[in-house]
């Protein structure tokens, strides 16, 4: 059995890098060396990013108070105004905003077939559970 942080690992933070990615290379005019020093991350990365080839299975976006942190959060970067621990902390947040509104939980799922999403409390034990999964298949 995954755990739901290894889940995240895989799916939940190239999200949030991708929309912070995607928000300084074309809302702030960042080259993409430029975001990739901020992100700590490859330029390669920035650019997978960008062009929609990793970080697409969730959409952080529609997630109000995610997208909330994440303007915030790339405000701050372009202007130069967030070190490397702070990012961390911002990038915690909104992933711990995910768990909480159940979005990992069809990941969880495809990850171990025997865990039952209807009953797993382990993210969001109040069980409010958006679904903004998006299946590669189109299903």
């Amino acid at each position: 059995m995954l755990l739901p942080c290894e889940v995240a690992v895989k799916s939940v933070i190239p999200a949030i890098r991708s929309a912070i990615a995607r928000e300084l290379t074309q809302s702030h005019g960042l080259k993409q060396k430029e975001v990739a020093e901020l992100l700590g991350i490859t330029q390669t990365a920035v650019s997978k990013y960008t062009r929609f080839y990793r970080g697409t299975v969730i959409e952080v976006q529609r997630i109000e108070e995610a997208n909330i942190i994440l303007k915030e959060t790339v405000s701050l970067l372009a202007k130069g105004q967030m070190d490397k621990y702070e990012l961390a902390e911002k990038l915690c947040t909104v992933c711990g905003i995910i768990r909480e509104k159940g979005v990992m939980c069809e990941l969880c799922s495809l990850s171990d077939p025997t865990i039952d999403k209807e009953k797993c409390i382990v993210c969001c034990p109040n069980g409010s559970k958006l679904r903004m999964y998006k299946p590669k298949n189109g299903q």
